[in-house]
């Protein structure tokens, strides 16, 4: 049997801090992230949590993060900001373009934040939902290292390339949470199987010859099989389009890898859209929502995207979470 700790998120956070900052990182840029870790552990989502913090903290060490980056933001258009991340964490470069989005979008009806010279975001919904439970829609992109090779093709030239919509509700949550990548399956689930041994299901990735596999290592050197086909290359090219082309930042197909010491920066790209239902649908838009939320409630077994992560998090904040000892103990190893 696995040996575990269970965690108070609020643990998470400090353990995740400490060790990023006992990397390199300045407390500025190393609070965003620790938070986001332990939202994300709250979340369910273990695979992006706490099992990056090493990553992280090697990428800091070797050059392809760096730790004291100080994101330059600018506002180029009435309704629009910019963010220079300077090869540092998104998770700074989100919040400072944040602090400027979220008051532009409410006074514009509609705000859009263009963030290059980034890295890794983690998982998109936590940023997206913030932007919910400031009363807005938040719509996100972000870009990846190539991991998805176009249909007939064999060679990755997109990146797992997630979008994630959050919706507000009357009372500050996300009352709607849509958060997925243009894989099958999030490639840090293939990388988890990796270091633990484990086959993935079939499905889950292709060998370099573009042949399905089940040996998640081959599937890493080949490419990750794209969700509902041709259109699952689709919402890649989409999510390239708008985190990539739109904000300046590198293409997938030439990033550096989020794994490894391979390579300098990678500078991908975030794209977010913050909209005022108010400014759009008058009065009209929490009716609505809640009528569609009710058209997924009526129905027995029916989910609502977002309801998986909601009843983690009142488990989480109520029990802790559960961390794989292994783990805690490479993380520890880093303070």
């Amino acid at each position: 049997m696995t040996a575990t700790e269970t965690l108070t998120l609020t643990e998470i956070e400090d353990l995740a801090f400490r060790a990023l900052v006992n990397a390199g990182t300045s407390e500025a840029n190393a609070r965003p992230l620790a938070v986001a870790t332990a939202m994300t552990e709250a979340d369910g989502v273990a695979s992006h949590g706490l099992a990056y913090i090493p990553i992280y903290a090697q990428h800091v060490e070797c050059g392809k993060v760096d730790g004291q980056a100080v994101p330059k933001l600018d506002t180029p258009r009435p309704a629009v900001v910019t963010v220079d991340g300077g090869t540092g964490f998104a998770h700074s470069s989100i919040d400072a373009g944040f602090e400027k989005l979220i008051p532009l979008a409410r006074e514009m009806g509609v705000a859009v934040l263009a963030i290059n010279n980034s890295y890794n975001c983690g998982v998109l919904g936590v940023h997206t939902q913030r932007l919910a439970q400031a009363g807005l829609l938040g719509i996100g992109f972000t870009n990846a290292p190539a991991s998805i090779a176009p249909s007939g093709g064999a060679k990755p030239v997109l990146g797992t390339n997630p979008f994630s919509i959050a919706a507000p509700d009357a009372e500050g949550n996300a009352a709607l949470l849509i958060d997925q990548s243009a894989s099958t399956i999030a490639k840090s689930e293939v990388m988890k199987h990796a270091r633990e041994g484990n086959p993935v299901p079939e499905g889950w990735v292709l060998d370099a010859e573009g042949q399905p596999t089940t040996d998640p290592e081959a599937g890493l050197k080949g490419s990750m099989v794209p969700s509902g086909g041709y259109k699952g290359v689709g919402i890649a090219l989409t999510v390239e389009l708008m985190a990539a082309a739109m904000t300046g930042a590198t293409l997938g197909a030439v990033a550096s890898p989020f794994s490894g010491t391979a390579g300098g920066p990678p500078k991908t790209g975030q794209f977010f859209i913050a909209i005022d239902p108010q400014a759009t649908a008058g009065g009209l838009f929490q009716e609505k929502l809640s009528e569609l939320i009710a058209s997924f409630r009526d129905q027995d077994g029916a989910r609502l995207p977002g309801d998986g992560r909601n009843q983690a998090r009142i488990r989480a904040a109520r029990d802790g979470v559960v961390v794989n000892a292994a783990l805690l103990e490479k993380v520890r190893a880093l303070l």
